[in-house]
């Protein structure tokens, strides 16, 4: 829709999402208050029993996705000695992964972290010393 204004043939669109990243990135800006707002919800017809196995299973799933896409998991490589400050920066949700590396004195280390956070988190890993600092995507999750 963005590339509308570009190709000369709208003068305004109207986008159908709430962040206006797309909108932004196309060198838009949004106008005016929202058209209308939504949300998603979960419908279940009358007299289903709320606890059945496959209703569970797909509420379980559901929520993995939601809550996925609110972390995202970050890999890095760090000196020993440096290790307790650097998993106090990323103590995932139970504990972090850390396995030894073939070079003395380093390990790697593998955590949840939240997503909105992952570029502080990057920072001040890199200001530690860690290295190989990933993130990667989480697209569903039991938690």
């Amino acid at each position: 829709m963005e590339t509308a204004i570009e190709l000369g043939v709208a003068q305004v669109i109207a986008d159908v999402v709430e962040t206006g990243t797309s909108l932004r990135n196309a060198g838009l800006g949004v106008v005016g208050e929202p058209i209308i707002t939504s949300e998603a919800v979960v419908i279940r017809r009358t007299g289903a029993d709320p606890d059945d196995p496959k209703v569970q299973r797909f509420l379980r799933r559901l929520q993995g996705v939601l809550v996925a896409r609110s972390y995202v998991m970050m890999d890095y490589d760090c000196r020993v000695e440096h290790l307790e400050q650097a998993v106090a920066l990323t103590p995932g949700l139970e504990s972090p992964t850390v396995s030894p590396l073939h070079h003395e004195g380093w390990v790697a280390v593998r955590a949840m972290v939240p997503a909105r956070e992952a570029q502080r988190i990057m920072d001040d890993l890199y200001h530690l010393g860690a290295r190989a600092i990933l993130t990667t995507a989480i697209h569903a999750c039991r938690l």
